[in-house]
Formats: structure tokens, sequence, C-alpha cells
């Protein structure tokens, strides 16, 4: 399960750039088609965020969904595999969005004094 590898990584961006502020949401992107399981994320997120300032945060996550445009016609379509065939029949085409892994949003906890 490379999410959980993938989910320490998140945490340890997170804690960087959280300027040693408690962390209450983050807000990432994923990726249709980037081979990430996005319920293994959300399972791995309150384990990988214990004891640190990341803890008890709330985790969204948004899936971004496969479009490619096709090399030939120029048409863009939805895929949900890394590979398909255009309506016009060719199978040559670029990925334009589903591949994304973000962190889009860190909330921080901002202390009145």
């Amino acid at each position: 399960m490379h999410e959980l590898g993938i989910t320490q990584n998140i945490i340890a961006i997170v804690s960087e750039n959280a300027q040693n502020k408690k962390v209450q949401r983050v807000l990432l992107e994923i990726g249709q088609l980037s081979a990430i399981m996005p319920d293994a994320i959300q399972f791995c997120f309150d384990i990988c965020a214990k004891d640190t300032i990341v803890e008890g945060a709330k985790l969204e996550i948004v899936v971004i969904p496969g479009i490619a445009k096709c090399r030939q016609c120029g048409n863009t379509f939805d895929v949900d595999k890394p590979f398909g065939i255009c309506e016009c029949g060719s199978i040559e085409m670029d990925l334009i969005t589903g591949q994304e892994l973000n962190i889009k949003e860190i909330e921080v906890e901002e202390l009145c004094v």
C-alpha cells in the first residue's frame, strides 16, 4: 500500500508549511488516473498525523476526473484509464487532467490575543 508513504509525505509537507501553527483542515486534489486510492489516503491520514501539528485536522479530498485530448482531431473526452479511443478512432491522446496529487489548501489555527 504505497498510500501510507504518500500520506506520510503529505503530513510532512503540511507540517513544514504550517509554520508551527495547528492545522485545522487539509484539501487534497487526487486525479482519478493517479493510481492513488482516496479512501486509503483518508484511512492513513489520522494514523500518520498522530502526535504532529496536523493531528485532528479535517481531510477533504477532491477527485479530479480524467480528461484527454486527441492528437489527431483535437477533441477532448473523458477517460477512466490512462488510455482510450477518441470518437474519430485515434488512440493518440494527451492526458490533460487526472494524474494530479496536489495539496491545494491548508487551514491553520490563528490565535487571538
